[in-house]
């Protein structure tokens, strides 16, 4: 399995943000600078991460990006998810898919849903706090 580039770059935004946490609020340019990740891409991240409910945006002077909720609170599941919709390792976990050939015959299908589950349930045991540490 291997993150999309644009949920890896959501993954940065969100650490550069959570840096930012209990300070004062930041905009795109700024987090593409810190990041140094194109402008347009932060731009089009930060309204993904905006519509999933991870960052909150004030528009007018002062205005800007914060966290919607604690660091704490945000894990790299739901990063990912804000980018990438739900994860699932295989497409046949979904509902309304009927695209498999093996589908009738699979033994191995009713499992995917575990797999998938226990995927998401260590992604989501990371959270955006660790992901914001600054190693050095």
């Amino acid at each position: 399995m291997r993150l999309s580039s644009m949920a890896d770059y959501a993954v940065v935004t969100m650490s550069a943000a959570a840096r930012h946490c209990g300070f004062a609020q930041v905009n795109a340019a700024q987090l593409a600078e810190e990041t140094g990740l194109p402008v347009p891409t932060v731009q089009k991240l930060v309204s993904k991460l905006t519509a999933a409910g991870l960052l909150r945006s004030t528009r007018g002077v002062g205005g800007g990006l914060k966290l919607a909720r604690p660091a704490a609170a945000i894990s790299l599941a739901d990063i990912i998810e804000a980018v990438e919709g739900p994860i699932a390792l295989t497409p046949c976990v979904e509902q309304g898919r009927h695209d498999c050939g093996l589908e009738g015959t699979c033994s191995v299908r009713p499992h995917w849903g575990l797999v998938n589950d226990t995927m998401r349930g260590a992604l989501a045991g990371v959270p955006l706090t660790q992901l914001a540490e600054v190693v050095g």
